[in-house]
């Protein structure tokens, strides 16, 4: 999964920090989101929608494609 939430969080003029405090996490995680070496859980990428404004699926890109059913 690609994350774009550093691209989103620099628009807002937000620091690591001040977006942990909105969301009730550590800057770690934030760091750990924005270089895709976390997938976030479930509510905390509802939040992440709810603070943007925006689908999850704008933050977060997932570029798995279902196979076809070979019968």
């Amino acid at each position: 999964m690609e994350s774009r939430l550093r691209e989103i969080r620099e628009a807002k003029g937000w620091s690591q920090g001040e977006l942990a405090r909105k969301l009730g996490v550590s800057r770690q995680t934030i760091n750990a989101v924005e270089t895709d070496k976390y997938d976030p859980s479930l509510p905390l990428a509802l939040r992440m929608s709810k603070l943007f404004g925006m689908p999850v699926c704008d933050i977060f890109i997932d570029h798995w494609q279902p196979q076809e059913d070979a019968e």
